[in-house]
């Protein structure tokens, strides 16, 4: 099964069909023959329109922090260099203090580009967590009108999903059934190479939806 997507995934994310699977297991089956899908669900948030919407949107925010960090970064090679091309000239003081002030300036860019980190992977966390309660729920209807009884998600790295028919993934099924339901127009297309990847979450949504 294909597991290419248009926007990059690169962490570990647990399942919101897993989590919320505790709280239905009581839930009567249907009668009639088992109907297995499968989907990957964080694939399918990111792929909504509404998702690559507000993963745009976080990257164009976070723009000038990346920019800045760049800018320091910068400063310490000019400084860095500067020190070696002068390095035989300078007095033992000059010296020291010159790499002190570099040292310092390594520092702080750490600092600056830990709190970065986090504070994206923060709001990255908050974006992916109000999509996909929402996205969870269109699945959650389109899973009882089409009569399936269980859904699995094959997108989680301790997925135990080995194989599937490419008839049982659901995943561009929701995607398209979402966009209808949210009215959230698709983006203009880009080149490849200026589509920004969007990491996902390491965490599932605190609250996921649950089967009624």
């Amino acid at each position: 099964m294909k597991r290419s997507i248009a926007l990059v995934v690169t962490l570990a994310l647990g399942s919101v069909l897993s989590a919320s699977a505790q709280t239905s297991a009581t839930t009567a089956a249907p009668a009639g023959p088992v109907k297995i899908g499968v989907i990957a669900f964080q694939v399918a948030v990111a792929q909504t329109n509404e998702g690559q919407r507000g993963f745009a949107d976080l990257q164009k925010k976070f723009e000038p922090r990346r920019e800045q960090l760049k800018a320091q970064s910068d400063q310490i090679d000019t400084l860095t260099k500067q020190l070696e091309a002068q390095n035989a000239t300078l007095s033992d003081a000059d010296r020291a203090s010159r790499a002190r002030t570099i040292d310092e300036k390594k520092k702080q860019l750490q600092r600056d580009a830990e709190d970065a980190q986090n504070d994206f992977q923060q709001e990255m966390q908050d974006t992916y967590n109000g999509l996909a309660s929402k996205v969870y729920d269109v699945l959650n209807d389109y899973a009882k009108q089409h009569g399936y009884t269980i859904v699995l998600d094959f997108g989680q790295q301790q997925s135990e999903v080995l194989w599937a028919a490419d008839s049982t993934n659901i995943t561009k099924a929701i995607v398209d059934a979402y966009n209808v339901k949210s009215g959230v127009p698709a983006p203009p297309a880009q080149p490849a190479s200026a589509v920004p990847s969007a990491p996902m979450p390491n965490r599932a949504p605190s609250k996921p939806a649950t089967a009624h």
